[in-house]
């Protein structure tokens, strides 16, 4: 396999990346070349030369593509066409590896480079004053934007190495979400990080920005595959299809966001700005149309005949020519000041991203929704997702307890009212409101979720792979409850040291205050609550199988372990007389709430108060649990007396008597 020979259409691979990485490239310098005067008149600072105005957008917009590729290779690699039986990749999955390996090693040069090249760019001062490395480092930490490329370039060096050992299919996924994180803090930088309703902005590029590599990167995989000649093209463009239709829903909903939050529809046309967003608009339109005559032309030929290629191959290429002045055009962009603000920003709404109306009230923490693009989209996502299951199952003729579906559709619920309401609102400026949150998120919405047996449900739902068909998603799915990280993170053990652990490492440990000024902090510590809380719920009350199953008086001792550990924390925040995330919290000034202090405290009693909800969910859950396994013990058992006419209970009377007759 490491040594399978390289074809001549094999070696049109590289130079189609490099084509499109140098389209993108050209087209984002262009864009800046013209646009270098506005922007140097909205900033106030000098020209810092042609090799900073040109060479940053150029390489940004190259490394770019490099990443969407390893993105795209290593989807290609995991989904989209099938390892061996043995779990070793076949010759096209470790071709997409390696493929991914470079291109994760071009983008972590591309983004070093732009660490100087950033600096240069925001100081006004050519490259050749920042070409020393300890002046560069030093100066990195100070400018936001060359910190997040410093990052990327980490992340992507990381991505990278642990890549080159990769043989197997279980290790594809994981190198997946790594490369996906290496856009991260992408998203975290430029325009839509700050400003007015810079939260929608954030969120809008991070969903566009995975949407788009996903799409892209998986294409130009695509588009490889099939140059190279390699087997089940018809399978990979079947699966690519239904990835890139939902992928262009979510990045024209999330592009619309994006531009709604920047330009009203008056600056269209009359700033460059504005006219930019109308090109990305017409390009994404254009890649739209591409994607419907793949599907109806390129994909369909594919299927009627997997050797005829040419249809798909000449669609792909048509795209990613589109993909790559798409890429441009977006860097440009991003370079490109956007329309002045219409009035002066409140503090609240530069920190926070919006303004609030006062102190929370009843009604508007009810009624005063901001919708989360992140947590509320997820909430609904699930939600469909889940009827569409048991929507499944009933058409086929078999059926699904009712309360677990309550049970789901209740937690997707409050994770839409606690991260889209009112609720929601305040837990950035509040530190009781970000307590209650913190409970909710922690505590109600991972138990009804667990409740609600979705991985039962997914087993059920998804048809299997027959004998000689390739692993789909039932399988996939079982792969992952079977893996060892799935095991580690199940363990009772482990899953109560995060759950608990996380409370006193992010209050007391003081990642709070570093964390607690950011949007993507405060995005993280909800994932963090929600994914520490259902595995710890999914190990003691889990309708679900877990990797690791313990016996109910276990669970029973592991829940009664861990509510002391809450309580003693709520009791510890009560005590203290350091205020958390101090700094930020005054920097808000908001009139309505000037008591840090007391606030504080009150959260401490949310925290103390809050560990009865799970006792009492998690024993009614137990009891109805152990209630239900003895019935079906029962059952079990009367069922095998019909069958050997009580052969046990006879043999047990004949030991007695037997017993009887010898004490006689």
């Amino acid at each position: 396999m490491t040594g399978a020979p390289v074809t001549k259409r094999g070696a049109v691979v590289w130079p189609l990346f490099a084509g499109v990485a140098a389209l993108a490239g050209c087209t984002a310098a262009g864009i800046g070349a013209l646009s270098i005067a506005a922007a140097l008149t909205a900033t106030g600072l000098p020209d810092p030369g042609p090799v900073t105005t040109l060479g940053l957008p150029f390489i940004r917009a190259a490394g770019e593509v490099a990443a969407v590729v390893a993105v795209g290779a290593f989807l290609f690699a995991a989904f989209l066409v099938p390892p061996q039986n043995s779990g070793v990749l076949d010759v096209d999955g470790y071709r997409a590896v390696r493929i991914a390996t470079v291109a994760t090693g071009a983008w972590a040069v591309c983004a070093a480079l732009l660490v100087p090249l950033t600096i240069s760019d925001v100081s006004g001062q050519p490259i050749s004053a920042h070409l020393n490395p300890a002046t560069i480092w030093s100066l990195a930490s100070l400018i936001n934007i060359a910190t997040a490329w410093r990052l990327t370039a980490l992340l992507a060096a990381v991505v990278m190495l642990a890549s080159l050992p990769v043989l197997r299919w279980s290790r594809t996924p994981l190198l997946l979400v790594g490369a996906l994180v290496t856009l991260i803090p992408l998203g975290l930088t430029g325009h839509s990080s700050a400003g007015g309703s810079h939260d929608l902005a954030t969120n809008s590029l991070l969903i566009h920005l995975v949407a788009a590599s996903l799409w892209a990167g998986g294409l130009l995989a695509l588009l490889a595959h099939v140059i190279r000649g390699g087997q089940h093209a018809d399978l990979a463009a079947r699966r690519f299809s239904t990835i890139a239709l939902w992928c262009f829903v979510a990045m024209a909903l999330s592009g619309i966001v994006n531009a709604l939050v920047r330009v009203l529809p008056s600056d269209l046309l009359t700033t460059d700005y504005g006219r930019l967003v109308l090109a990305k608009f017409v390009a994404l339109c254009l890649l739209g149309v591409a994607g419907w005559r793949q599907r109806r032309s390129g994909v369909a030929a594919l299927q009627a005949d997997p050797s005829s290629r040419a249809a798909l191959l000449r669609l792909a290429l048509i795209e990613a020519l589109i993909f790559g002045v798409t890429f441009g055009i977006a860097v440009g962009l991003g370079r490109t000041p956007p329309p002045p603000p219409i009035g002066i920003p409140s503090i609240p709404d530069v920190a926070i991203g919006y303004d609030f109306a006062g102190p929370p009230t009843p009604a508007r923490v009810l009624f005063d929704w901001r919708f989360d693009l992140i947590f509320g989209t997820a909430a609904m996502v699930l939600a469909a997702l889940y009827l569409t299951g048991v929507r499944r199952l009933r058409r086929r003729g078999d059926g699904w307890p009712t309360g677990r579906t309550v049970s789901w559709l209740l937690g997707c619920v409050a994770l839409l009212f606690i991260t889209s309401s009112g609720l929601g609102r305040y837990m950035p400026a509040m530190f009781s409101m970000h307590m209650a949150g913190h409970m909710l998120l922690s505590m109600l919405v991972p138990i009804l979720l667990v409740l609600g047996g979705p991985v039962t449900l997914a087993l059920r739902a998804l048809p299997a792979a027959g004998p000689d068909d390739p692993p789909a998603m039932r399988e996939w799915l079982l792969a992952a409850l079977h893996s060892r990280l799935s095991r580690f993170f199940t363990n009772p053990v482990v899953a109560t040291v995060l759950f608990t652990a996380g409370f006193y490492g992010l209050y007391l440990g003081g990642l709070f205050d570093a964390a607690v000024g950011s949007h993507m902090g405060h995005v993280a510590m909800n994932v963090h609550f929600l994914v520490s809380g259902y595995l710890f719920y999914w190990v003691v009350i889990g309708v679900d199988p877990t990797p690791r199953p313990i016996p109910p008086l276990a669970k029973v001792g592991v829940v009664f372990a861990s509510l002391p550990l809450h309580a003693f924390f709520g009791v510890v925040l009560m005590g203290m007389q350091k205020v958390l995330g101090e700094s930020f919290y005054r920097s808000l000034h908001l009139s309505w709430h000037t008591d840090l202090l007391g606030d504080q405290r009150l959260g401490g009693g949310i925290a103390w108060a809050a560990g009865e909800i799970p006792l009492v969910l998690v024993m009614i859950a137990l009891l109805v649990q152990w209630t239900r396994s003895d019935q079906r013990t029962a059952r079990r058992l009367d069922r095998a007396a019909e069958r050997d006419d009580d052969a046990e209970l006879a043999a047990y009377n004949a030991m007695l008597a037997k017993l009887a007759r010898r004490d006689t």
